[in-house]
């Protein structure tokens, strides 16, 4: 039976009623996990199910024993069998199975901590061998540390290395195991007894034939103990010292050269600063700067884990100098004075030996310390009270006086001799370059968790930072001379400065001397190509992004208006030509011309060369509506004549305003391109024709890069997607709006 609009209709009770379609396929659940289960060591068939992930995990595993008809299901548990993933699965990782993953079924982690404690407590050795090896592969995994904690294993594993029953593979083992389990956090570190560290240490400090993965877990747990277990640090202090630990950087493990030197750091870190001051003693001896920059960062590729260790260390050693960055002078104090009167007498009293103490009686002192850079010449101390750099910028100054003497009383002299306004004052400089040079290294600041950053260059001199400002204040004064600076140009030289040593930083220098190299070639001059470079890519880049092209497109005719604007200012403001016809050039005659107020004619009239007539002057009129065309370079007639007894200016600058047929055109010779493009641009404007000249294309480009800056400029800093982000759906409902009536 066919309906009103001839489609079929079922009617109740017919054939075509009882027709049953083919049902819709089903939608695969969110919360279900095809799977595959095996039990391992056994020749039960894998178990193909479809796990839910909204049921509880004892009740899957039930029935998984269910199959395969075992008893005591609470004994059982699932574990992922990945090459990198062995954990017991529980309610709280359960989220990462995945479809098509083998599970195992294996015993539970509360059974087999109790079995491997019992195996462990027993006698067959085998047996205790067997039980190490399954612990070490296993705490790894919280699920089964915590249980083995609630047996209280790890106590089992603290009595067995105090005693000293295991050697060898066991003894590595037992260590291993106790490092893992102790990384969860699970029990407090305080609870170890001085003879356990002892026990630890003593496997330290043997050098001779020491297994290194023995003596690799051994150094983790001394270096725990010192970061966490404060009541026990004298115990450390008394039996391991830096000395003790420096052979090990000489180990062909990657892992114990590490935790060596992480060991080495939390001593440092937990000392006084008496003992923190003997560490870096011992640190920064020839031999064992040697000993790292030989066996640790230049004997092997540094992996993460070792650059985050030697990046401490660095920090740790350069913050020797935060005591006297913060310190502040006693203007009363004798020993500064002297210190500062050294500096007066190694700059003018001495040829070359700052050893010499004969002082000079014919120079004024005051003079002097003016010549030095000094604000307060009658009492110089003052100019240290600031903090930072407070002690620190005069403890450098004097380095680079008596041991680069030569190098000191050449910048001394060179600025001296300069015009008052062109002298580089160099302690002022100093300061403010100890200042720079504590903020770049970060002194005074904790290690971070995550930094990498280390310079090999710091582990090649006992005085590292000293050298470094050597090195700089030298280049501050090489960059002064480069920008001719002024005394105005303070800033803007240390800016520069900043700028050339942090490039070259990013470019890890192996040594101090490849860092002055490559520091004095990198000049004022690049420095100002490479600034340019980077905007220029930067504004390449961000002109790229559709957001910034759409808001190009908005703002455009509102600049191409603004150069309308500027070209018609420009014709009422008038022009003076030399007059020409078709024929050519008019000899001695000059016009002037002009835009009316109301931009409806052009006003015009004969002037003298050096005049410039008002506008009621001009008795002649064109009219704007009159112009068809306005002709350019050899479309002029002018430019084509063959009568003109001159030679024609160039033709680039050469226009005539073409009318109806019977009225001779009006010719043109701007005086300049600029007048040219200015006329053109401004009459093609009036009559409604497009502005062709190449000026408006730059006025348009720089125009617009200047409103987009401005419009940019509270987004400094935030990262512009390339796309605008999705719209999100709209609500289920919009019950929301009726809240706050």
């Amino acid at each position: 039976m066919a309906g009103p609009s001839g489609r079929a209709s079922i009617v109740p009770g017919s054939n075509a009623a009882r027709t049953h379609l083919p049902p819709t396929p089903k939608k695969p659940s969110m919360n279900i996990r095809k799977v595959a289960v095996l039990m391992p060591d056994s020749r039960e068939a894998a178990q193909l199910i479809e796990l839910d992930q909204t049921i509880d995990l004892d009740a899957i595993i039930q029935e998984i024993t269910e199959k395969w008809h075992l008893e005591d299901p609470k004994s059982f548990a699932l574990r992922f069998n990945e090459a990198n993933q062995k954990m017991y699965i529980t309610e709280k990782n359960r989220k990462d199975i995945r479809d098509g993953q083998v599970l195992n079924l294996t015993p539970s982690a509360h059974l087999t901590a109790k079995l491997i404690k019992a195996a462990l407590s027993g006698e067959q050795l085998s047996d205790k061998t067997e039980a190490l090896r399954k612990l070490t592969f296993l705490s790894s995994d919280i699920t089964f540390a915590e249980e083995f904690v609630r047996l209280d294993g790890h106590k089992f594993l603290i009595e067995n290395i105090t005693s000293g029953k295991f050697k060898g593979d066991p003894l590595t083992n037992t260590l291993q195991s106790f490092v893992l389990i102790m990384d969860h956090n699970i029990v407090s570190w305080e609870m170890l007894e001085p003879e356990f560290i002892k026990r630890v240490a003593d496997c330290v400090n043997i050098t001779a034939n020491a297994d290194t993965t023995c003596l690799q877990f051994a150094l983790d747990i001394l270096k725990s103990v010192v970061l966490n277990c404060s009541s026990r640090q004298y115990v450390i202090e008394q039996t391991v010292t830096p000395v003790n630990v420096t052979p090990h950087l000489e180990s062909k493990s990657a892992d114990v050269q590490k935790n060596a030197i992480a060991l080495i750091n939390a001593l440092f870190m937990k000392a006084d600063d008496v003992k923190r001051k003997k560490i870096a003693e011992t640190l920064q001896t020839q031999r064992m700067r040697n000993n790292i920059l030989s066996n640790v960062i230049r004997g092997q590729n540094v992996g993460a884990g070792m650059a985050h260790e030697l990046y401490v260390l660095q920090t740790l050693l350069l913050n020797l100098n935060e005591e006297r960055m913060r310190k502040s002078v006693d203007i009363h104090d004798h020993a500064i004075l002297r210190e500062i009167d050294e500096l007066r007498r190694i700059a003018f009293d001495v040829e070359g030996d700052p050893n010499i103490n004969t002082v000079r009686k014919t120079q004024n002192s005051a003079q002097d310390y003016k010549k030095m850079g000094f604000e307060n010449i009658n009492n110089p101390i003052e100019d240290f009270v600031a903090a930072p750099p407070g002690v620190l910028s005069l403890d450098v100054m004097l380095y680079f006086a008596r041991n680069h003497g030569e190098s000191y009383m050449k910048v001394i002299v060179e600025n001296s001799t300069r015009q008052d306004d062109h002298d580089c004052p160099f302690v002022q400089a100093s300061k403010m370059l100890t200042k720079i040079l504590c903020e770049i290294l970060k002194i005074g600041e904790a290690p971070s968790e995550d930094g990498e950053t280390y310079y090999s260059m710091f582990f090649t001199h006992d005085k590292p930072f000293e050298e470094f400002f050597c090195i700089c204040i030298q280049l501050l004064n090489k960059t002064w001379r480069e920008m001719k600076a002024t005394s105005d140009d303070f800033q803007k030289v240390l800016d520069v400065v900043r700028e050339q040593i942090i490039r070259i930083l990013d470019q890890l220098p192996t040594s101090l001397e490849t860092f002055r190299t490559k520091i004095n070639s990198l000049t004022y001059a690049q420095i100002n190509k490479l600034w340019e470079n980077e905007r220029l890519l930067r504004e390449g880049q961000g002109a790229q992004l559709k957001p910034i092209i759409e808001l190009r497109e908005k703002i455009k005719p509102e600049i191409m208006d603004l150069i309308k604007q500027q070209r018609i200012k420009y014709l009422m403001g008038g022009s003076r030509f030399a007059k020409y016809n078709k024929g050519g050039r008019i000899r001695d005659k000059f016009w002037y011309w002009k835009l009316a107020p109301n931009q409806k004619a052009l006003l015009y009239g004969e002037c003298d060369e050096n005049l410039t007539p008002q506008l009621e002057e001009l008795p002649n009129k064109l009219l704007i509506s009159d112009i068809q065309k306005v002709l350019t370079g050899k479309d002029c007639p002018h430019a084509n004549s063959k009568t003109s007894k001159t030679k024609l200016p160039a033709m680039n600058v050469a226009f005539s305003f073409k009318c109806e047929q019977d009225v001779e055109p009006f010719c043109f010779m701007a005086a300049s391109e600029n007048e040219y493009d200015m006329w053109t641009d401004g009459v093609n404007c009036l009559i409604g024709s497009e502005m062709t000249s190449t000026q408006v294309t730059k006025d348009l480009e720089t125009l617009l890069s200047m409103e987009i800056k401005m419009r940019m400029l509270d987004t400094e800093g935030v990262t512009i997607p390339a796309e605008a982000p999705p719209i999100p759906p709209p609500p289920a409902n919009y019950n929301f709006a009726y809240l706050n009536l």
